[in-house]
């Protein structure tokens, strides 16, 4: 098994889940880390054995030891940061959202291809198998056409301090903030639930969105050099090229939701619903047939072997995984035309 050398860059939280999932994969090793910030870098490296770090996301692209790099930062920074990786003919994984608007991801996508190099985007919640269970049982008619989609991605950590006081730690605050690069909790986590209500269902043809930041959550929404402008809830009404129509909304005030996500598909022959408070890797599934109502199955599934497994098995088989970029554009093109629709009060296709 041949072995593939990562190198990491942002060492904030994201990067040392990445960094423990990474080693539990047999001949992968992050053999380098990166950030701005020196002692975070430094302390990152020592935390997990990474023998070499550095201050300049160039020097780790260009080392030759390396075979892969992680791109593990803000938002703002992911098509550079990528772009950058791609040139120097590194795979390539990247944190969600895949950028900031739809042309950089596009140029994520075509910059990719042109080099040959495996790409992904971390959608996390690919991780858990019940969702491809539904979409297998979609495709496969279980519930026959799709007709309605309810989906909600909440948290609730701008009420509640579980995870500690975001109003005292960068890693959150940059996220409330459009001046560093978010597009708020439709960027953050609209990401992953446009991502379960559209992989099950197909494409969205047109969106209607509206989106709301809370004024008050600081006196004059500022903390320091954060500008609390980004939106904190979404709420997104939309169409879809099959004919079915959902509702699709996610916020972090959502009390008691520490981290919930969940998924309702209703057909003309029945329903899914994947809840990720309740489990991963199982669903529920009514069946309607011949106008009844039947009894609920609950379908088990096997774990999925998630994101990094899967670059790295794509990384040594040659074959391209999903999600990929393309997939990660498909997303951010949708976003965009929420945060149109948003802007002129109106419906807007995707």
């Amino acid at each position: 098994m041949a072995g593939i050398n990562i190198g990491i860059i942002g060492t904030g939280v994201m990067a040392n889940f990445q960094a423990q999932h990474f080693a539990k994969i047999k001949g992968c090793k992050v053999v380098a880390g990166c950030d701005i910030d020196e002692d975070r870098v430094k302390e990152f490296c020592h935390k997990f054995s990474i023998p070499k770090y550095h201050t300049d996301a160039r020097k780790l692209v260009n080392d030759p030891e390396i075979d892969a790099v992680s791109v593990v930062t803000p938002d703002s920074s992911h098509a550079s940061l990528s772009l950058l990786a791609i040139k120097a003919g590194k795979h390539i994984l990247c944190e969600k959202p895949l950028a900031t608007n739809y042309a950089d991801a596009r140029r994520m996508v075509v910059a990719a291809r042109k080099a040959g190099v495996v790409n992904m985007v971390n959608f996390s919640y690919r991780g858990h198998s019940a969702i491809h269970r539904a979409a297998r049982m979609v495709a496969q008619g279980k519930i026959g056409q799709v007709r309605h989609v309810h989906a909600y991605y909440h948290q609730s950590w701008l009420v509640d301090d579980h995870w500690g006081d975001w109003r005292k730690t960068p890693g959150w605050l940059w996220r409330l903030s459009t001046g560093h690069g978010s597009n708020g909790v439709l960027g953050d986590l609209g990401v992953h639930i446009l991502d379960f209500a559209t992989y099950p269902v197909g494409s969205i043809k047109s969106v209607h969105c509206k989106l709301q930041n809370y004024p008050d959550k600081a006196p004059g929404n500022q903390i320091g050099e954060y500008r609390l402008d980004a939106n904190d809830t979404a709420i997104i009404t939309a169409e879809y090229d099959n004919g079915a129509v959902g509702t699709i909304h996610t916020t972090r005030t959502a009390a008691p939701h520490q981290n919930s996500l969940r998924l309702n598909l209703y057909g003309d022959q029945g329903s899914i619903e994947v809840d990720l408070d309740r489990s991963g890797t199982s669903l529920e599934f009514w069946p309607v047939r011949k106008g009844k109502l039947k009894e609920k199955q609950v379908v088990e599934t096997r774990p999925d072997i998630g994101n990094f497994k899967r670059f790295i098995k794509s990384i040594r088989t040659g074959v391209q995984e999903q999600p990929d970029f393309e997939r990660g554009a498909e997303i951010q093109k949708i976003i965009d035309a929420c945060i149109k629709s948003d802007a002129e009060g109106r419906t807007v296709k995707v």
